[in-house]
């Protein structure tokens, strides 16, 4: 019988759900895989609510979202929380009916809530996948979890400074689209004929139009894909695409990705953990043009320590940052891709599924 695995993921963000979606990916022909949000299961009205808000926090007021942040670094979750009642009851009630044999976790509050069940019940292995890098909230680290999967060394480097147990750890790269392996990449001797960028906008609409207008320096082509924000921007962008004839391309909802950020030359986007690590499995530079207080701050700082992006958050930054990476035959851009080639992780859902199956107890 194949085993039986149950993965809780969160909508506080895209990372939670696409390490999920892709590890699942990864193990559905090895094992019988629930994914399930017990946060929204719990109380979906005012999980709704609270992933919206959160949206709205960290896109238009971010310092009252750092302060948020640091107040959980301090929080002790050990305990059970009256406000997430719901939540930890829907998390018993997947735990009885499912009967997993390991419980997978990419949000840091359940392996708490997990715990807490197997302390009257049959316990299976804990494994926490750490979304975000270097910078991690101590929500994580002090998480009862028998494994965490991680990023990267810096982060391996850091958890170890903040007395996480080395035995504990394994580094498997985050969870990207295991469709990342076979994708043919953009080649550093790429003669860039156009230059091809890739735009995933905040809902920030005046920002918008001046980051696109200044990623079309040096007769450059721009990709857009407004996702959730088609209704606020769509219009905004449909006229300006008018006054660059041919370089403009515009995309809505999108299931393509991956190949989108393997077929072009560099991203521009937040510093979210999974637009961060998909762009670096598809070796692909990246230019940071918002970035969220908190858990992003260590995104940006892998990056730099990379050398594969950089933070960008103006207009004027962000056509300086094309250009320096366009001068001299785009030595920078090529010295980058080179790099991105050393740290990419394509295989990284692969390589966490198989670390999981290996940790699955025989009944």
């Amino acid at each position: 019988m194949k085993p039986k695995i149950l993965i809780l993921s969160a909508s506080f963000g895209d990372g939670h759900n696409s390490a999920a979606r892709h590890l699942a990916e990864a193990l559905e022909e090895k094992a019988e895989i629930l994914v399930a949000d017990p946060c929204h299961i719990g109380n979906p009205r005012i999980n709704a609510f609270l992933c919206k808000a959160y949206r709205e926090i960290t896109t238009y007021t971010p310092k009252i979202w750092a302060w948020m942040y640091r107040s959980t670094d301090r929080q002790d979750f050990s305990q059970p929380l009256p406000f997430i009642a719901k939540t930890e009851d829907a998390v018993a009630n997947l735990l009885t009916k499912f009967e997993p044999d390991l419980v997978v976790n990419t949000y840091p509050l359940y392996p708490y809530m997990v715990e807490r069940q197997f302390s009257v019940g049959r316990r299976v292995p804990i494994v926490t996948i750490v979304t975000d890098s270097i910078e991690i909230n101590a929500a994580w680290t002090r998480s009862p979890s028998d494994y965490f999967l991680i990023t990267d060394d810096h982060t391996r480097e850091g958890l170890i400074t903040r007395n996480l147990a080395k035995e504990k750890m394994n580094i498997t790269g985050f969870p990207v689209s295991p469709r990342f392996e076979s994708l043919r990449k953009v080649p550093p001797n790429d003669p860039l004929n156009p230059f091809r960028i890739l735009f995933f906008p905040t809902a920030r609409s005046p920002h918008v139009t001046d980051i696109i207008k200044a990623a079309l320096s040096h007769e450059n082509h721009i990709t857009v894909v407004l996702g959730r924000n088609v209704r606020r921007l769509y219009r905004k962008v449909q006229s300006l695409k008018k006054s660059f004839p041919g370089r403009i391309h515009i995309k809505g909802w999108t299931h393509k990705v991956p190949e989108l950020l393997s077929s072009h030359h560099l991203v521009i986007g937040k510093a979210g953990g999974a637009t961060v690590h998909e762009a670096i499995a598809a070796q692909c530079p990246m230019l940071v043009h918002h970035i969220v207080p908190g858990q992003e701050e260590g995104n940006i700082e892998l990056l730099d320590r990379f050398q594969t992006g950089s933070l960008a958050t103006s207009a004027k930054t962000i056509r300086e940052s094309i250009s320096n990476l366009l001068a001299d035959d785009a030595t920078l851009w090529r010295e980058q891709k080179n790099r991105l080639s050393q740290h990419a992780r394509p295989s990284a859902a692969r390589d966490a599924a198989n670390f999981i199956l290996s940790k699955v107890k025989p009944s």
